[in-house]
């Protein structure tokens, strides 16, 4: 579409060249025109370009941000699962604890007991001594019958099995209670040492959450600057778009325009009859054009603007010239008011102005001009190329 665009360019400026070799016209407004649409163009493809690698930039960041949020969603289930394994924990160690106590009372009550037994023991062993240990032997010799004497010998038999028997049985209690007592002991070491992993565990996680969380936030970030970077593409593009529908309809102005050029007619300058102010308002738009060049450049601009009174595609006085829609800056932008309202054309552009409005041109019939730009042709004389 474009080669179609270009190529068609081309051989209107081909025909428009031939069209005014036989005038000697150069009217290169096309060519200027077509240079800066593509101009145009290729910053939009620019553009387009950088908006296309931002958005590209913007999908990987996108896609480690929810990567990130995946990973974030993982840490939290395991910071939930230890903090739930943590609690089970300090309530088995709380369990554990009550357990100990427990075992310690009931440790503490089996101590007593067998204490007590003890003390029992020591005080009926020491009364048999202190009442004179041969009552023993004395119960037993004064036994009236062998049956007796059996009896009296079981029953301090019994006595000693049964002290005996109880301090044995106290003994080993208290030591079913210390094993006990040692055991809970070493489930509630162990179940500190898993306490202090699951700790070590929730902080670990925590840090990680806190990381990740950290890491999410500057990809937000991050993705806000892109999204900027790439919204002030948008609208540079669509600048740039509405700048080329613009030059593109210039584009189609010019060709018409030079298409009617081709055909025009030019008047002699003694066909021309100047109103009263044309030569104030000449030479004060050659002041705003051309103040600060030399008499050639100011003289070249006054040649223009006669040249189109003589031509018959423009108005036909200097005023329609000049106040012609879009074609002199300093009317559009108030600086051609203010220099007449105090005329502030100088003594050379008066010259200039009454050069060409008898006739003299040094640019031909040249009836445009602009600072230079590159590709466009003509003839350059001071700051400006006449064409």
């Amino acid at each position: 579409m474009k080669r179609l665009q270009k190529t068609a360019v081309l051989l209107t400026a081909v025909i428009l060249a031939g069209a005014f070799s036989s005038e000697d016209i150069k009217v290169e407004a096309t060519s200027s025109t077509w240079q800066q649409i593509q101009k145009e163009q290729e910053e939009k493809n620019n553009l387009q370009n950088q908006l296309n690698e931002e958005n590209d930039n913007l999908e990987n960041l996108k896609g480690e941000q929810n990567s990130l949020k995946g990973q974030l969603n993982n840490l939290n289930g395991q910071l939930t699962e230890v903090s739930n394994n943590l609690s089970d924990l300090e309530q088995q160690i709380a369990d554990k604890e009550q357990e100990i106590a427990d075992t310690q009372a009931s440790l503490e009550e089996a101590k007593t007991t067998e204490a007590w037994q003890y003390e029992c023991m020591v005080i009926r062993v020491r009364d048999m001594y202190e009442r004179n240990e041969t009552s023993y032997i004395n119960a037993l010799l004064n036994a009236q019958s062998f049956d007796k004497l059996l009896n009296a010998a079981d029953f301090f038999e019994r006595i000693a099995a049964y002290d005996q028997k109880k301090l044995q049985e106290f003994e080993e209690n208290r030591k079913l209670i210390e094993e006990e007592e040692a055991r809970l002991q070493a489930e509630k070491t162990e179940l500190d040492s898993l306490k202090v992993a699951a700790e070590t565990e929730k902080s670990k996680v925590s840090g990680l959450i806190s990381q990740t969380s950290n890491s999410i936030a500057k990809y937000a970030g991050d993705i806000s600057e892109a999204e900027q970077r790439a919204l002030a593409y948008e609208q540079e593009i669509k600048q740039k778009e509405e700048n080329l529908e613009t030059l593109r309809k210039k584009l189609a102005e010019e060709i018409a325009m030079s298409q009617k050029a081709a055909n025009a007619t030019w008047r002699d300058i003694s066909d021309i009859s100047f109103e009263e102010g044309d030569r104030y308002l000449l030479a004060n738009l050659i002041y705003c054009e051309a103040g600060g060049e030399p008499y050639d450049g100011q003289l070249a601009v006054a040649s223009v603007v006669i040249n189109r009174v003589r031509s018959s595609v423009y108005p036909n006085t200097v005023v329609g010239v000049i106040y012609q829609n879009k074609q002199f800056s300093p009317v559009a932008s108030g600086r051609l008011e203010l220099a007449l309202a105090t005329n502030k054309a100088t003594s050379r552009c008066y010259q200039a102005a009454d050069e060409a409005m008898s006739g003299v041109t040094n640019v031909g019939n040249c009836v445009y001009f602009r600072t230079p730009v590159e590709g466009l042709t003509g003839i350059n004389i001071g700051g400006h190329v006449f064409y």
